[in-house]
């Protein structure tokens, strides 16, 4: 298995690179990679040529490029063909560096909690440390090269970068207060600030998830057995808690560590300094089984673990996200709070000064994919006729794991440089994560004015409104149970069949396909459907009293792969071409979206003291993977023009 770099090294000139401790690893990894690829040969008509390859590659030291960097020029002769040989073999390393290789570059910086330095000026000088050594590697290229003549004629600049991966600023894992059950936990230093090379696309061994993270009946952490070693340790904060994730630094786990950096917000290390975390989650663990895969929670030391072993069908991101999200979620049930399992948006609507008419004048993200709702006192100052508990809403994730099957060119240019992608080249579940929205956004609770189930596979017929919010509440919330979508293909259901999962599945599945208590979550369940109560008999007396409104989005996303869908059904609801219809299903969804948001304004606007021009209503898509949630959202920006590229 390859392994991964980490240089904690500072240099300052080539040479200095060049007799690093680094270099010499890096170099030792690059022969090893070369190496076995020219093993495969032996057995080949090109056994000759693998084997006197093989005993080059053997021979080169840093010692090697040392001498050319110090030696006298010109070269000539032997002396300069063996250089050239030894440069060429340089820049093949270079570009593996760049394209195939994993990097962290690492500084320790304790004294952000010794000292008053900010989080800011830590972020600073990490990303200057990175700056450095990507130009300082490209100026040893450039040095190499010209030394041994191979600068004539044109320079080609390439717009070459040879930033690290992950650029991050750590911490003593000792400053975490950890129970004594998890001791070895914190030998490993905990990153605290990163600075993420954006625009690389990772391969997973796996593209799909395809075993449950359910509850374990014993601890999965095997602390005698723990190398903290082998692991990078992040703290994320996830909704109101923080969970630290172990990631094995093998090459298969450890390419999860930007895409988590890219999707949770960090915990704030003053918050977590001398405190106990909410939760751990160890990716890759090499001691452990698929008997391992799930979540524990140890009441005795009040924490709760999540473990994914160090096995290939598990190493996709899809068991990096949906693990945290498992955690936050039992964590919103154990403390009386309701996950929802859908995508959030706040809307700012005006009202024109002249006319009156209302307008959609900014949207903000609070969640793509999870988050929760709390019951709270109104904003009495703006809702004097609210009264009583009020479902405020709050997010998880500050980025979003998008799958590309289903967004334009326009959508994917958009994401272009601030993403981290897996699998491009699968052909289906491509997916990458970018930044979506801002911790402000997410931390910040909003009253909750729509809630709605998307329902992905059931046609509407054109003139009919795809946002039904005139049924009962009780009607709505069975729709919310019984959780039906038109799955994709990227979990175990197969593409176009309808799978049923219990509130769209929020992580952990808490009924069966019948909506009987799953064993494992018994009790979990059963303090579910407590919350529930509790929430939509205040959701009823909102909904009668005019302050919210609750129902059905039909998206249309997966109608046309709906194995019930006939071709006649199609063409009566206005759609000709199958292949079209998860396009321009969303755009007519996302249409009568917003006609519901502006209606929903004039409402609350009519309940508010006078003179106030703009009302925020806050919209909750509750759906499981592909119904829709970011292909809506894509369809109204596209809609409302919010941006321009």
């Amino acid at each position: 298995m390859e392994e991964i770099l980490e240089i904690r090294d500072g240099c300052e000139t080539p040479l200095q690179l060049l007799k690093s401790k680094a270099f010499a690893q890096y170099l030792e990894i690059y022969k090893k990679q070369f190496t076995k690829e020219l093993e495969l040969r032996k057995d080949t008509d090109q056994k000759e040529e693998a084997l006197h390859k093989i005993k080059y590659i053997k021979s080169i030291r840093p010692k090697t490029f040392i001498d050319i960097l110090e030696g006298a020029t010109p070269f000539s002769g032997d002396e300069l063909m063996q250089h050239r040989q030894s440069v060429r073999f340089f820049d093949g390393a270079f570009h593996h560096y760049r394209t195939k290789s994993y990097t962290r570059l690492v500084r320790l910086h304790n004294e952000i909690l010794e000292k008053n330095e900010t989080t800011e000026s830590i972020k600073d000088k990490i990303t200057t440390k990175a700056h450095k050594l990507s130009d300082l590697i490209l100026e040893l290229r450039r040095i190499l090269l010209i030394r041994v003549g191979f600068n004539e004629g044109v320079r080609r600049t390439q717009g070459l970068e040879c930033h690290p991966n992950v650029t991050c600023g750590e911490i003593s894992g000792h400053y975490i207060d950890l129970p004594s059950t998890y001791s070895n936990l914190s030998h490993v230093p905990i990153t605290t600030t990163a600075d993420m090379r954006t625009g690389v696309h990772y391969t997973t061994h796996a593209n799909k998830r395809a075993f449950p993270f359910f509850a374990l009946d014993h601890n999965p952490y095997k602390n005698k057995k723990f190398n903290p070693e082998e692991y990078v340790a992040i703290p994320f904060e996830v909704g109101k808690w923080n969970i630290i994730a172990y990631i094995h630094k093998s090459r298969g786990c450890i390419e999860m560590e930007p895409g988590l950096l890219n999707l949770f917000p960090f915990s704030n290390v003053k918050n977590l300094a001398n405190k106990k975390p909410d939760g751990i989650f160890i990716f890759g663990c090499p001691h452990s089984t698929m008997d391992d895969l799930g979540y524990f929670y140890d009441k005795k030391d009040n924490i709760l673990v999540g473990l994914i072993p160090n096995i290939d069908d598990c190493k996709y991101f899809g068991y990096g996200k949906k693990p945290v999200l498992t955690l936050h979620n039992v964590l919103c049930i154990l403390n009386d709070e309701l996950p929802l399992h859908c995508g959030c948006t706040r809307y700012a609507v005006r009202f024109d000064t002249k006319t009156n008419e209302p307008y959609i004048f900014d949207s903000f993200i609070k969640a793509d994919d999870m988050g929760r709702a709390s019951l709270q006192n109104g904003n009495k100052k703006t809702m004097t006729q609210y009264a009583g508990s009020v479902p405020y809403f709050f997010g998880t994730e500050t980025g979003a794991f998008a799958c590309l099957d289903g967004f334009s060119e326009h959508a994917k240019m958009q994401m272009e440089g601030r993403e981290i992608g897996y699998n491009k080249h699968s052909g289906t579940n491509a997916r990458q994560i970018v930044p979506v929205t801002d911790y402000a956004e997410v931390s910040t609770g909003s009253e909750l004015d729509i809630l709605l189930y998307l329902n992905n596979y059931d046609l509407i017929a054109p003139g009919n409104d795809c946002m039904n919010v005139n049924m009962d509440v009780d009607e709505a919330l069975d729709h919310f149970r019984k959780g039906a979508r038109v799955a994709a293909g990227s979990t175990q259901t197969h593409r176009g069949k309808v799978e049923i999962s219990y509130w769209a599945n929020p992580f952990p599945l808490l009924k069966d396909k019948d909506w009987k208590d799953l064993p494992e979550h018994k009790d979990l369940c059963q303090k579910f459907e407590k919350i529930e109560k509790k929430f939509f008999d205040s959701i009823k007396k909102r909904v009668e009293a005019g302050h919210m409104k609750i129902g059905v989005a039909h998206s249309m996303l997966m109608a046309g792969v709906y194995e019930k869908n006939t071709d006649a059904k199609l063409t009566k609801c206005g759609f000709n071409d199958r292949d079209l219809v998860e396009h321009q299903g969303p755009e007519r969804a996302a249409k009568d979206m917003i006609s519901l948001i502006k209606k929903t304004a004039v409402d609350k606007r009519k309940q508010m003291p006078e003179g106030v021009n703009e009302v925020n209503i806050t919209v909750a898509s509750v759906g499981d993977s592909r119904t829709g949630k970011s292909e809506m959202a894509e369809k109204m920006e596209g809609v409302l023009n919010m941006s321009l590229i």
